[in-house]
């Protein structure tokens, strides 16, 4: 049997979707989006912010490896018309970008 953890993360990965990022800005515009560093797995990050798991996720923000998007960042998104790897954990959407 699966374990609580396990269930969410089948969750969350199943609601995993790439998005260009002109189709986020509305969220961005919002202070809702925070970008996870590329080497991250996003359903993880996903995971510990779903759980509250505030020490994991004070020391991803501590190193950077979580972080609100810049407006110089969302510019250069835009004009490079990226496509981004998304998930929404309410009141946040997560947004990754992978050359992949």
């Amino acid at each position: 049997m699966s374990s609580a953890n396990d269930l969410l993360r089948t969750k969350i990965n199943q609601e995993t979707a790439r998005f260009p990022w002109s189709e986020l800005l509305k969220h961005f515009a919002s202070g809702n989006v925070l970008a996870i560093a590329p080497d991250l797995d996003l359903v993880e990050v996903a995971v510990h912010m779903a759980n509250d798991n505030a020490a994991e996720i004070q020391t991803l923000l501590s190193a950077g490896r979580l972080y609100k998007v810049s407006d110089e960042q969302a510019r250069a998104w835009l004009e490079n018309d990226l496509q981004l790897w998304t998930v929404v954990v309410k009141p946040w959407m997560l947004v990754q970008h992978r050359a992949s």
